[in-house]
């Protein structure tokens, strides 16, 4: 019934598309023969093979030198661009892909979106952009590249500066830290391919940041309170800085979360395509400023070390997470 509610929620909110509920649900009793779905789906792969196909001897044709690895790339840049794709007004039913445009496109939003208040930046950047005399001027540019790069810095910087000010406030609760880490995988480190879009994947448990690996598996990032934890980090005990039980507690839920993936990974596969046995977890608790007697250097040391007996989860405050961060996008 939790599943049903949260599916309903999700579906709602477009997380979950129709044909997916309709096959688990079968809304108003009305079910739609999986052989309808099974041939529409059947149908547009083949036609996305045969274009991929297409696309990689006419790319063999016009490069005979090119390896495999070179083809892959071209069909990356292709995915890219096909976002953008643009019907010429001469030919009708025809649709043109411009190539090179995504990297415009992107640039060309993020300079909307930052510095000119306008109320719907991707729909005017996508405008400009297929605009064939502003794609001539944007693809003269030959320091396209870098602004790209630098309006991309730009918004993780931006980002780290919300995350601070959130993981600085003494009142913000897990939900304001959840909200400022949205669509910020980066922060965790490359390791991270985006986030996994379900964040309930076990009955009765509901992750907070569910992170993709490199290698296809689950990452599970807990979320405690940073200054307003309501007690310390640390105690004394015997002449040592250990964590205290808002610690202990949060690695317990987390390993709570590991064990019902690891007792449910072959569902988890089959239904979210998700690998979940080799889950590892990170839980985010606390900052050094909530105790200001105990020096910072001091709080990461006791951290280290309870890191080093415990398996598949690591323990981080926000503020070593942000240090992480800045020192990726080369901050000092």
């Amino acid at each position: 019934m939790v599943r049903m509610l949260q599916d309903s929620v999700d579906y709602a909110e477009g997380r979950i598309q129709r044909p997916d509920f309709d096959m688990q649900y079968h809304l108003f009793q009305r079910r739609i023969p999986d052989e309808t779905y099974r041939k529409f789906v059947a149908d547009a792969l083949v036609n996305r093979f045969r274009f991929v196909s297409e696309m990689g001897r006419k790319y063999l044709s016009d490069h005979p030198e090119a390896d495999a690895e070179a083809v892959l790339s071209y069909i990356d840049s292709l995915e890219l661009d096909a976002r953008f794709i643009n019907p010429p007004t001469d030919r009708s039913g025809r649709y043109l892909l411009l190539r090179g445009s995504a990297e415009y496109f992107v640039w060309m939003e993020r300079v909307l979106r930052d510095r000119i208040d306008i109320a719907d930046p991707e729909e005017a950047a996508t405008r400009i952009v297929t605009s064939p005399d502003a794609l001539a001027l944007l693809a003269a540019d030959a320091d396209g590249q870098t602004l790209l790069r630098a309006a991309e810095l730009r918004r993780r910087a931006a980002g780290l500066d919300v995350l601070r000010t959130v993981a600085e406030d003494r009142s913000a609760t897990e939900a304001d830290l959840q909200r400022a880490l949205e669509g910020q995988h980066w922060i965790f480190g490359g390791r991270y391919i985006g986030e996994a879009a379900r964040r309930r994947l076990t009955p009765g448990d509901e992750v907070d940041i569910p992170l993709i690996r490199g290698d296809g598996a689950l990452h599970v990032v807990e979320l405690k309170r940073s200054m307003s934890l309501g007690g310390p980090l640390l105690k004394r005990y015997r002449n040592a800085w250990v964590p205290t039980a808002a610690v202990h507690d949060a690695v317990a839920q987390a390993v709570n979360y590991l064990v019902g993936l690891d007792e449910n990974h072959q569902r988890i596969r089959e239904e979210f395509g998700i690998e979940s046995r080799r889950a590892s977890a990170v839980v985010l608790i606390g900052h050094p400023a909530l105790q200001p007697e105990v020096p910072e250097h001091e709080v990461n040391e006791a951290l280290r070390v309870f890191n080093t007996h415990i398996n598949r989860i690591e323990v981080l405050t926000y503020k070593d997470l942000l240090g992480n961060a800045e020192r990726s996008l080369g901050e000092p």
